[in-house]
């Protein structure tokens, strides 16, 4: 239940469309609580993170991530009849089919998984372009920040 308008906000801006997607999805009803599968996003290092979910009882052939337009979407689908030889008297570890989505930043890319013991390790990096990171800017004073002139071509005192 969104408290508040962002139309005003659509109608004077050019170019924010992606952040307020980014609002309503948050406070919309795509932000219901999902609980399954449970995961962690840690941080590891200044720009490098890592995802992982409990997928315990898929097979690497059950899974599925896709990375595209700033979403990370990790999938899992078990076949149907995989319920081995015996009855199930008590099914306590889920194995139903999930989809996970996570909103990544600007520059942020998958660089690994890894599926290891029941858990599905995802690597992220944050890779800003050169251009876009911050430099310094030097200021020049008196007279180092005139311009000098060059001579090209010199004649010859004969």
């Amino acid at each position: 239940m969104r408290t508040f308008d962002l139309a005003p906000f659509h109608r004077s801006t050019i170019g924010f469309d992606r952040l307020f997607n980014l609002l309503d999805q948050v406070t919309g009803a795509e932000s219901q609580a999902q609980t399954y599968p449970p995961y962690n996003i840690e941080r590891t290092s200044e720009n490098a993170y890592r995802i992982t979910i409990a997928v315990a009882g898929f097979a690497e052939a059950d899974l599925s991530i896709e990375a595209a337009a700033n979403v990370l979407t990790v999938k899992g689908e078990k076949a149907a009849n995989e319920n081995g030889s015996g009855e199930v008297l008590f099914r306590g570890i889920a194995g139903r089919s999930f989809e996970r989505r996570f909103q990544l930043a600007d520059h942020v890319n998958v660089t690994a998984a890894r599926l290891e013991n029941g858990l599905l390790h995802i690597e992220l990096v944050r890779e800003v372009p050169e251009a876009m990171k911050p430099r310094l800017i030097q200021i020049g004073g008196g007279e180092k920040a005139k311009p000098q002139p060059q001579v090209i071509e010199q004649a010859r005192a004969a």
